[in-house]
């Protein structure tokens, strides 16, 4: 039986574990990148370690999230990840160089190669051929150190591409389409696997906003096959010796098979508040627009910019619209600089943005109240964008551009005829934002420098016999660690300030969360279906160890925040039958009699409701590792005691 692209990957890195599905595997990482929102935590983790060198092929820190400096707290942090990154041996990609995953998608990325991140986008690898999952900070710390990242062994699915896309259809379309048949949850479990002859014609950059946006899928990852379109997207960025071929045997056995005409596609549209709310544009044309952003890892590459300045050549932003653009890395801005792009969209009243994820993350361009924002982003939130209620409508370049001019939601296919833009022979390169590390004789002279805002890892500790506490908060489905831990302007840069950032926790969902936690000692979480989807900040994890959450009951978890639970030492726990969900209220006194021996031992737990006088059953889906990592109290201790 022949294997996957994703499963020759897996072969040919695996340390431990076996390739049958559910089954947990060790894999070698070549690769890791990091971004500031979440990369201090990471890097104060590898410290903790006691490792003087990283050990994998090559590691990048990138500035790009906490760009906004409005106050020392960004600033600090990002000289702390300069210095380290010079000190340990990674390279570091300064602020302004560009948006993580589309710097390395140009500079770094390699077919074949593994690549873990401490961004959930980090998938967007998977354009050029590279297995990339996103994952938290401690396991990418752990992989920096030279140690396995373990994952579950994932179901295959094929997508399958035929056709050819219309004019003014984009591969936004491509992966809004997937989402509306797949949901968010569909792809738990599972990598996704790109193929047909569809895919012939989507250049590297297109087929990386399809697998960033996999993330949204909640797939493990999602991967194209490295082709003749790689080769020369790869000679053209100066790296064609990083070229390998890589595609699937032609009996390869997918656990499920999806077919897409993609010449049946349409303008798609992913409305508030959930990525896989789509309709086609035709059925909602005429919606009035306050914002449209256009920019973040998944559309700001070079083809998308000059879609972009070609529909606002010779126009106007519509005087009710508020339009801003940011190119993904300094060598798009560069490029679109120099051919006068860039001069066509300026005069257009468009605002321009720097290379940085900005308001993607609800760092700046916060829409007006109620407003209408069209983003060409991944996520749709409710409150992501540092406006409560906001309604945030996820499009293609294209589509954000025309209505930017028509003032309305309106249909690209409307423009006629699409020019044709095609990646350039040669890309400029200027790698002058990189800035190598120290060599190792000399890494040993390196301050690594910290400011007030700088705090430790929060401590936890060895697995008591038993848990008794009370449930601080039930909430419903579909909660995002956006959810758990926003992001945005005002609380992003305290992301390596356990303590202070404490105060917002579950501030999206009740207001009194954190206080609560602290008065009552911590507690119990109680959770429905997909718990934890989005992103892999695991502050999502370690500010709910703060408060001192012992345990998460849920009925699902997305992969990443489950993993980030069980470094932090909290337990994740899954209803053994669903509708029991229901028989546990906020405020009830819950009892794990014997949770250290279960979790050591058994793959369930009772857990009894003191308040109600019922006894449910839990599910543990624990690996051996996991078990011991939990009893350990946390991935760091269960490193370190090794």
């Amino acid at each position: 039986m022949g294997l996957t692209i994703a499963q020759k990957i897996i072969k040919e890195h695996m340390l431990s574990g076996s390739m049958e599905v559910g089954c947990e595997i060790g894999l070698k990482i070549d690769q890791t990148l990091t971004q500031d929102a979440t990369g201090t935590m990471a890097y104060l983790e590898f410290e903790a370690m006691g490792i003087p060198r990283v050990k994998t092929e090559l590691s990048v820190a990138y500035i790009d999230h906490n760009t906004l400096q409005s106050g020392f707290e960004n600033a600090d942090d990002h000289k702390y990840i300069q210095t380290i990154a010079k000190k340990y041996g990674l390279y570091f990609s300064r602020p302004g160089n560009g948006i993580c995953h589309q710097v390395h998608l140009e500079r770094f990325g390699i077919p074949g190669k593994t690549l873990i991140g401490s961004d959930s986008h980090t998938p967007t690898g998977g354009g050029i051929g590279m297995l990339a999952f996103g994952a938290g900070g401690l396991d990418v710390a752990v992989a920096m150190g030279g140690g396995e990242y373990y994952i579950n062994m994932p179901k295959m699915v094929k997508i399958n591409l035929t056709g050819k896309l219309g004019d003014w259809v984009s591969a936004k379309d491509i992966i809004l389409e997937v989402l509306r048949i797949m949901s968010v949850k569909g792809g738990v479990g599972k990598i996704i696997e790109y193929g047909g002859d569809g895919i012939k014609s989507l250049s590297v950059p297109e087929r990386a906003t399809i697998t960033n946006m996999g993330a949204e899928l909640g797939a493990s990852t999602s991967i194209f096959p490295s082709d003749e379109i790689t080769r020369e997207f790869l000679e053209a960025q100066g790296r064609e010796e990083d070229y390998i071929p890589l595609a699937s045997d032609s009996d390869a056995v997918y656990d499920e098979v999806i077919d897409i005409d993609l010449s049946a596609i349409r303008p798609m549209v992913a409305c508030p508040h959930s990525p896989d709310n789509v309709k086609s544009v035709r059925e909602l044309s005429g919606i009035k627009v306050d914002q449209v952003c256009i920019g973040s890892c998944t559309n700001s590459s070079y083809v998308d910019m000059m879609k972009v300045a070609y529909i606002l050549k010779g126009r106007t932003v519509s005087e009710n619209v508020s339009l801003s653009v940011a190119c993904g890395s300094k060598q798009v801005y560069n490029m679109i600089a120099a051919n006068g792009a860039l001069a066509d969209i300026i005069a257009s009243g468009a605002r321009i943005l720097e290379c940085a994820c900005g308001p993607c993350i609800g760092m700046g361009q916060s829409p007006n109240s109620g407003g209408i924002s069209l983003r060409t982003f991944n996520r749709n939130f409710e409150g992501r964008s540092g406006t409560k209620d906001a309604q945030i409508y996820l499009v293609s370049p294209e589509l954000a551009a025309y209505s930017a001019i028509k003032g309305v939601l309106s249909d690209p296919t409307e423009l006629g005829c699409e020019p044709e833009i095609k990646l350039p022979d040669k890309f400029l390169i200027n790698d002058n934002m990189i800035v190598p590390p120290a060599p190792t004789e000399k890494a040993g002279d390196i301050e690594v420098v910290r400011g007030p805002n700088i705090k430790p890892f929060p401590k936890t500790v060895p697995l008591e016999k038993s848990i008794q506490a009370e449930c601080i908060l039930k909430i419903g489905d579909n909660i995002t660690t956006d959810h758990i831990m926003p992001a945005g302007a005002k609380i992003l840069p305290y992301r390596s300030n356990i303590p202070y950032l404490s105060k917002y926790c579950f501030s999206v969902c009740d207001e009194g969360f954190s206080e609560r936690a602290i008065k009552k000692n911590g507690g119990i979480i109680v959770g429905g279906a997909n718990y934890g989807q989005g992103s892999s900040r695991e502050h999502a994890a370690l500010v709910p160890l703060y408060l001192g959450v012992k345990a998460v009951l849920a009925k699902s978890f997305a992969r990443i925040h489950a993993a980030n639970l069980i470094n932090a030492g909290i337990i994740p726990l899954t209803f053994a039958n669903e509708d029991d969900y229901e028989h546990i209220s906020q405020g009830d006194e819950l009892v794990l009699s014997d949770i250290k021996n279960d979790i050591e031992s058994k793959d369930t737990t009772d857990i009894f409701n003191k308040t109600t006088g019922r006894s449910i059953t839990l599910n543990l889906n624990l690996s051996k590792r996991q078990r011991d990592i939990l009893v350990a109290g946390g991935l760091l201790n269960y490193t370190k005691g090794d």
